[in-house]
């Protein structure tokens, strides 16, 4: 399994970043997971931090070094979510629930599955065009009646991890990749100020994803202005395993069977106080990542 892959995040008009993203790989498998602690509530960035840290755990348990059963993990990992920022609420006692979005996306043999709970975006291009992405969770999205043409308030959701009522969630059915597909996932700071049209011409621009990101997110930042919204994004390129090249990307190939690598942090918060994980923090992540690969190849060589 071969794949680019960049992520970024910025806290951009808000008082405090209050998402959080990631991913981790084993030889045979890859899961990436995005969430966008909702404003309005307590300890958003606790919701999402809770949702990344209980998937990826799940995800460390079941890779094997691939998953068995992938709709029924996506679905057990998102429900064991929500359980976790239940009980985080309860502990606390709480008097309203800290909540967040997800979208979790895992890529296995030549096929990506994902879910999504909320209004984070999954999108998958295709030779410059827009193959598929998710439908939100919310109103805006939700069907009208017949002739309706009354307004729709678009940061209304209807489900969400950490509420009160059982979260909803959608499981796509397994997609076959080709080598150059793009997948991204983002948080509404991205989608909400740029038109998919524009998502689809910068990420099908040619220019690899390790530029295509970081152009979306600065579109995104001077687009919000000074009340921007934390944007977020993860972009990756699926690339074949006989890819020339093999400077470019991840490959996991070299990986020793029973190895887990992750860029995201582990432990649990405390308090509610989460460093925000900047660009440094997630470069330092990745090159330990990739250090650590390189060191088993050379082993095996």
């Amino acid at each position: 399994m071969k794949f680019s892959v960049f992520q970024v995040s910025r806290k951009g008009g808000r008082l405090k970043n209050e998402d959080r993203m990631g991913y981790c790989y084993t030889r045979e498998s890859g899961l990436f997971v995005l969430a966008d602690g909702m404003g309005g509530h307590p300890e958003g960035e606790v919701a999402a931090q809770l949702a990344l840290q209980t998937i990826a755990a799940l995800y460390q348990r079941e890779a094997r070094p691939t998953v068995k059963d992938v709709k029924g993990f996506l679905a057990e990992s998102a429900m064991a979510a929500h359980q976790q920022i239940m009980r985080y609420a309860s502990h606390k006692a709480m008097l309203d629930t800290p909540r967040t979005t997800v979208v979790a996306a895992l890529l296995q043999g030549t096929a990506a599955t994902w879910m999504h709970c909320g209004d984070s975006r999954l999108y998958v291009v295709r030779d410059g065009r827009l193959l598929t992405r998710t439908r939100d969770h919310s109103h805006a999205e939700r069907p009208k009646p017949h002739g309706s043409d009354m307004p729709v308030n678009r940061n209304l959701l209807l489900t969400c991890l950490g509420s009160p009522t059982t979260p909803l969630f959608d499981i796509s059915p397994p997609l076959q990749l080709q080598r150059g597909d793009r997948i991204m996932l983002c948080s509404d700071g991205v989608w909400g100020v740029l038109d998919d049209a524009l998502i689809v011409h910068t990420l099908s621009s040619g220019k690899p994803v390790s530029d295509a990101a970081p152009d979306l997110a600065e579109m995104a930042l001077r687009k919000g202005g000074a009340h921007s919204d934390n944007v977020t994004l993860i972009a990756l390129e699926w690339e074949m395993s006989e890819t020339p090249g093999e400077d470019r990307g991840i490959s996991t190939e070299t990986i020793d069977d029973g190895v887990f690598a992750s860029t995201i942090q582990a432990g649990m918060p405390s308090d509610g106080e989460i460093e925000d994980m900047d660009e440094d923090a997630i470069e330092r992540s990745i090159a330990e990542i990739n250090e650590a690969i390189r060191r088993s190849a050379a082993r095996k060589s």
